[in-house]
């Protein structure tokens, strides 16, 4: 069976200009879901916002009171609803692109890393323990390498 492709509905919540495009971010949504070995239809929303509304999104959610680069929203679906519907992400542009700079990334493989991290997020992937840390790093690694993006842990 082929690659996976998702339905992916990109808002942004600030000016495009110097943002990725729509298909760029499903074309990291499609590699992580093909990377993570989902073989099924999926269907998830990103939101692009500025730092305030990121810190908005982290506060209410997390109880952290600044932005951050990506928020995960799996969707909680009761288990006899069958949907293809993993969930949402929210990207902090803002934040994405100062991160870039400081690590001296390109912000496209910025966007594209943060873009896979959140959806491995969505289909339950986590970093709360070293174990879990180092197969998700990897993971992403190797997502990221099939996309031509150096390894982003460097």
């Amino acid at each position: 069976m082929g690659a996976v492709r998702a339905s992916v509905s990109v808002s942004y919540a600030l000016p495009r200009r110097g943002l990725p495009s729509p298909a760029s971010f499903r074309s990291w949504v499609d590699a992580a879901l093909t990377g993570a070995g989902r073989r099924t239809p999926a269907e998830l929303s990103i939101r692009l916002v500025n730092a305030d509304e990121g810190r908005e999104f982290n506060h209410r959610y997390r109880s952290r009171d600044y932005a951050t680069n990506v928020l995960s929203f799996p969707a909680e679906l009761p288990a006899s609803v069958k949907l293809p519907l993993l969930g949402d992400l929210v990207i902090c542009a803002a934040v994405v692109g100062r991160e870039a700079a400081e690590q001296g990334k390109a912000p496209r493989d910025h966007y594209a890393h943060l873009t896979v991290h959140g959806v491995l997020h969505l289909l339950g992937h986590d970093h709360e323990n070293e174990t879990d840390a180092r197969k998700m790093e990897g993971l992403e690694r190797r997502i990221l390498a099939g996309l031509g993006i150096e390894d982003p842990y460097n």
